[in-house]
């Protein structure tokens, strides 16, 4: 089967400039399924991209490109409008791809739109949406809130007013709860809190200081090295709720510290 796709790449893809023949010697059959699968996508032919993307996969399992073949699965299957394929897919890429960090991230938001659009029709897409309320990125819980509330459905509300503490999503929280009858929580203990990073390198004498508003917890990760986000990962400091332990935490507390030999970084809750 992998044989008669490659075979058939060039009537599928749109013709392209000649590489050099070293290169396309070189080339496995895993790879060149997958630049084939990208050349459909980009042609916008979602159909043939998903069918190449699911022949990589069957065929070639163990091949460095299967983690990004499932998710532009998914992507090329939500693109072309078969949002419980889609929604499968992605579930698929998150239980075989855990270790997926932005893809990851990505993924789970766009399972929420596909359930979001299947919610009426789909009990499986309900179920999933109502799952996603206690997923451990802020960012998804909101989303799949905002879903279920274009059904009034109550199961969204604590997500919601929890949601009006941050910056980026709070407005679309405040209309949602409006357009379920519910008022809209003050933003209670998260005003006048702020987390305090201090960033000292080794040579220098000062520390550097930055403040950041509650809402802008994930920045925090910004100012973190490589090393330090592995240190985090094993220490089990979890950036993606770091507004959730700075408002269960007193003021003054230090939430981590970490080093990577060049610089210390230490984020304290003020």
């Amino acid at each position: 089967m992998t044989l008669s796709l490659l075979l058939a790449l060039p009537a599928l893809v749109a013709p392209a400039a000649p590489e050099p023949l070293a290169m396309v010697a070189m080339e496995s059959p895993a790879e060149a399924l997958f630049r084939a699968g990208r050349d459909l996508r980009y042609a916008q032919r979602w159909y043939e991209a998903s069918l190449v993307y699911r022949a990589l996969i069957r065929d070639f399992p163990t091949s460095s490109r299967a983690a990004d073949a499932r998710y532009w699965l998914a992507s090329s299957l939500e693109q072309d409008q078969r949002w419980d394929e889609a929604a499968e897919a992605y579930t698929e890429f998150l239980a075989k791809h855990a270790d997926q960090r932005l893809l990851g991230k990505e993924a789970r938001l766009n399972r929420v739109r596909c359930w979001g659009i299947r919610q009426w029709d789909s009990p499986a897409a309900s179920t999933g949406l109502a799952n996603a309320l206690s997923d451990d990125r802020e960012e998804v819980r909101i989303a799949a809130a905002l879903q279920l509330a274009k059904r009034r459905d109550t199961r969204a509300l604590p997500v919601l007013q929890a949601g009006l503490r941050v910056d980026a999503s709070s407005e679309a929280c405040r209309l949602a709860l409006l357009a379920m009858g519910v008022q809209p929580q003050a933003a209670g203990p998260a005003q006048g809190r702020f987390l305090v990073v201090r960033v000292k390198e080794r040579a220098k004498a000062e520390a550097l200081t930055v403040r950041l508003a509650l809402g802008l917890a994930r920045a925090v990760g910004g100012y973190l090295s490589d090393e330090q986000m592995r240190q985090a990962k094993k220490k089990g400091v979890d950036l993606e709720r770091l507004m959730d332990q700075a408002l269960n935490a007193p003021k003054g507390t230090e939430l981590f510290s970490l080093d990577d030999g060049k610089s210390t970084v230490t984020v304290t809750v003020e």
